[in-house]
């Protein structure tokens, strides 16, 4: 098992004019113990506009400073934002060369796609084509790497001449890959690319081994078509931590950082709407962590093995390895016995002490890392023997690096007029593009109305407008044909809603939607084999069709009672026209 330390840079309300100043340089001081005590891997996220959640913008340049400070622990971007308004492609190839120079090789590549609103949104990126434009990146990005010159590229996305991108990176072909992951298909799609899996998912260890088996099962198999020159077999967790001697002591110090954790992602999911500048998150926590699921009494110290409990009782319980060096040595045991490949911790969350935090990471470094260290290097070293021929046959799949041509030669007027012919629409796409606006146009004018109707009214009001079994139809109906078989992944089952009908829930009206053969199907009844069951009213299920209440906002204020397939339950915005939560 290897161990990491992830930062978000977390910065609860109230600031001061040095807050930041001080966040940062005791993040540094925090990683220089780590690399010392033993620690594996470092990973820095980059996100954009989330005040206190994240105000890690720049993790090139925090990664920079650590390289500086410490010997050995690896510097991993987690993850790196490749949709191309927020980041160019050939400037991360040259800042992420740059840091394995600088740091001797010791970067890991970790991407991703961004997924909070308030980060498409300040953008202006397309939420639906996040993921092409991941696909298209990365395959640019190592390409880079690889080629000399990189031989240039044209896609919807990209459009760049032949370019030497220097400087090239230390470690060859170029720094391991990862990809964030926050559900079990980007876990396969990771394995399907050959790519490292840093999944945020908070999951029970006995429920991540069926994670892991499929994972390594993709690696190995003729799916695997890797995005980069070198496979990376790796599937990594996170989890919240706080070591001390004393359990009762180890929550006292960590239990709010980690609620907090929970709750200011879930803030930027749409619990709640946020005005830059002006919301106050942890002011907002305090308030209402109770009824959102993040009642302190819920973790309380009892001697029980850890685990995560997320939804068995409330997302209040993402305790993950908060507690003593035993309970915490024994959680990653049973990590370690599903397969799973590394942790990473945090620390550094919410209202989290820098002195805490410093005096956890030396006292795990004393007792619990010593006991899997050991065993680190011989098991992955069987693992690159066991998967060799597997990696070998996979790479053989991947186009090798392309040859610019040898006559190329700069002309800044001429790349000018190819970049800007190739930006209009050929005469191919035209009516493709027409009829996708058309449906676009429609599914707008259609939310519009809806969003009327719904703006300000009350349950009541709400109730009569959607609970007839007409208005129910045409709700139900609309969803079945705004569903989008790509975001499915091979779902085919019922889903089946309960909606109360009054106040109280009382008199029930059922309908199931029918997942099958790329198509969905409304009808009026209830389905005894539904993939996934949810109960609400009927003036919350409109607010959530108009976008007024959020879905995790639903269910973390209990408004929403989710039973079955929790990975489908996931998706189920997006599969019907919805924006993706991902």
């Amino acid at each position: 098992m290897r161990f990491g330390l992830f930062y978000e840079h977390q910065l609860p309300r109230p600031w001061d004019a040095d807050s930041e100043h001080r966040l940062l340089h005791e993040a540094l001081e925090q990683i220089e113990i780590a690399d010392r005590v033993g620690f594996d891997y470092v990973w820095e996220v980059e996100h954009h506009f989330l005040e206190e959640y994240s105000h890690s913008s720049a993790p090139e340049v925090f990664l920079a400073a650590a390289a500086m400070r410490t010997r050995r622990i690896r510097l991993g971007h987690g993850i790196v934002q490749l949709p191309q308004q927020v980041n160019h492609p050939a400037r991360v190839a040259e800042r992420v060369a740059t840091l394995d120079l600088i740091s001797d090789g010791r970067v890991e590549f970790g991407t991703g796609e961004s997924s909070a609103a308030a980060e498409l949104g300040g953008f202006g990126v397309d939420r639906e084509a996040k993921r092409a434009m991941w696909e298209d990146a990365i395959d640019a990005i190592t390409r880079m790497f690889v080629e000399e010159p990189f031989a240039g590229w044209d896609s919807p996305y990209l459009r760049m001449p032949p370019r030497n991108v220097v400087p090239k990176p230390l470690q060859r072909p170029h720094p391991p890959l990862w990809v964030a992951c926050s559900r079990r298909e980007t876990i396969e799609f990771a394995a399907r690319r050959g790519i490292g899996a840093l999944s945020f998912s908070f999951v029970e260890p006995e429920d991540a081994g069926e994670w892991v088996r499929r994972y390594y099962e993709l690696i190995a198999s003729p799916e695997c078509q890797p995005a980069g020159f070198a496979v990376n077999p790796n599937l990594a967790v996170v989890l919240p931590m706080m070591c001390h001697r004393d359990e009762q002591e180890a929550i006292e110090r960590g239990i709010d950082g980690a609620h907090f954790f929970g709750y200011s992602l879930a803030h930027y999911f749409g619990i709640r709407p946020h005005l830059p500048g002006r919301t106050d998150v942890f002011d907002e926590f305090t308030e209402h962590r109770d009824e959102t699921g993040f009642a302190r009494s819920i973790v309380a110290a009892d001697r029980a093995p850890l685990g995560i409990k997320l939804l068995q009782q409330g997302l209040g319980s993402l305790r993950g390895a908060i507690g003593t060096p035993d309970q915490i040595a024994d959680l990653v045991r049973r990590y370690e016995a599903v397969g799973v490949d590394q942790i990473g911790f945090v620390l550094q969350a919410g209202p989290n002490r820098h002195e805490h935090i410093c005096e956890s990471l030396e006292l795990f470094g004393e007792m619990v890392l010593p006991a899997f260290a050991e065993a680190a290097e011989r098991v992955e070293a069987e693992k690159h023997e066991r998967l060799a021929g597997s990696m070998e046959a996979a790479l053989a799949r991947r186009p090798a690096p392309r040859q610019a041509p040898i006559a190329y030669r700069i002309d800044e007027r001429a790349e000018l007029e190819r970049a800007r012919a190739r930006g209009a629409p050929r005469p191919g796409q035209l009516a493709a593009l027409a009829r996708d606006r058309a449906r676009r146009e429609l599914r707008r004018g259609g939310q519009a109305l809806l969003e009327r109707l719904v703006d300000g009214a009350s349950d009541r009001q709400l109730e009569r407008r959607f609970g007839s079994p007409l208005a129910l139809r045409a709700m139900f109906t609309a969803m079945a044909s705004s569903f989008e078989p790509r975001f499915a992944f091979g779902f085919r089952g019922d889903v089946t809603y309960e909606l109360g009908l009054d106040e109280n829930g009382a008199t029930p009206a059922t309908w199931t939607i029918t997942v099958s053969e790329g198509r969905a199907a409304a009808r009026s009844g209830d389905s005894p084999d539904a993939a996934v069951r949810i109960r609400m009213g009927v003036a919350d299920f409109a607010r959530v069709a108009a976008g007024e209440l959020p879905p995790v906002r639903a269910l973390l204020e209990g408004r929403t009672i989710i039973e079955g397939d929790l990975t489908v339950a996931g998706r189920l915005t997006e599969m019907f026209g919805g924006p993706s939560p991902y």
